[in-house]
């Protein structure tokens, strides 16, 4: 496994990949990482001949008093995971060799895609999103790239830019990977005591009931959003931040479930945001 910490030394491997007729798959990611990354790296390996895998906490996604300075990292545990998950590349640039001195240029998307769910409670945070995988995708040239759906949001964004500037690159949604008890895999579960972990499952055990409740027949969204603020907020260390039931590709809200849709959760327990969602297809 190789790695690079400079833009000219990315450039210079996945160019001789390239000569050599390879395949490249992209993993962006911040680091921490836990096994839901590594589900992303199997697919990659299975599907492309080079893998490459960044990491970096970009400052451009974090607002002000956001948890910038106190994501968790840990690069040697990192690289030692990607290196035994057959990894080609790791790319780890500073802010500093992302963001050089001057640095004026970001990618803005407009529209409802990032004005509802994460980005209503977060502003700027999909601007610096956007921003850096259109960096990504610049310097890597990937055929493919592969996020989690834990991030749906993200994971709509990020196909809306590649589809409005022509970006040559497949995106691969990848399943939640969750613990046994339900839990979605986050590097900020980290955060969590042992009482706020236990409360943490009240997310998707919240979402799990309202696709029970789906499936038995309920087709109105204000009842679903209702069901699942009703079980959130029974558990007294919650902050409810959203609770919507909206359409799966554009995000918009719905009032009646029909078709692809998607239930998203943001949630504080204690100082953590934790974010959760599903994803199902409603016949009428």
């Amino acid at each position: 496994m190789r790695t690079a910490k400079t833009v000219d030394r990315l450039r210079q491997a996945v160019r001789a990949a390239r000569q050599e007729g390879k395949t490249i798959g992209l993993v962006p990611t911040m680091g921490f990482l836990h096994a839901g990354h590594m589900s992303l790296v199997d697919r990659a390996r299975r599907e492309t001949d080079l893998v490459v895998v960044s990491i970096f906490v970009n400052p451009a996604q974090f607002g002000p008093s956001e948890d910038f300075e106190a994501y968790p990292r840990d690069e040697e545990r990192d690289l030692a995971m990607l290196e035994e998950a057959g990894v080609d590349l790791v790319f780890m640039p500073s802010a500093e060799e992302m963001y050089p001195e001057g640095f004026a240029t970001y990618v803005l998307q407009e529209g409802s895609l990032t004005e509802t769910l994460c980005g209503r409670s977060r502003p700027g945070h999909f601007r610096g999103v956007t921003t850096i995988v259109a960096k990504l995708f610049n310097l890597v040239g990937p055929d493919r790239a592969y996020f989690g759906q834990k991030d749906a949001q993200q994971v709509a964004v990020i196909r809306r830019m590649v589809k409005d500037l022509n970006f040559d690159v497949r995106i691969v949604a990848c399943p939640i990977v969750r613990e046994d008890d339900g839990l979605a895999l986050s590097s900020r579960n980290t955060y969590l005591d042992s009482r706020q972990r236990q409360d943490a499952t009240v997310l998707s055990r919240a979402l799990f009931e309202a696709r029970a409740a789906i499936e038995a027949g309920q087709r109105r969204a204000a009842a679903i959003r209702e069901l699942v603020r009703n079980r959130i907020a029974a558990v007294a260390d919650a902050r409810i931040d959203y609770v919507e039931v909206v359409d799966a590709d554009d995000l918009t809200p719905l009032e009646k479930l029909q078709g692809r849709i998607m239930i998203a959760v943001a949630v504080r327990i204690g100082k953590p945001r934790l974010i959760d969602n599903i994803q199902m297809t409603v016949d009428r």
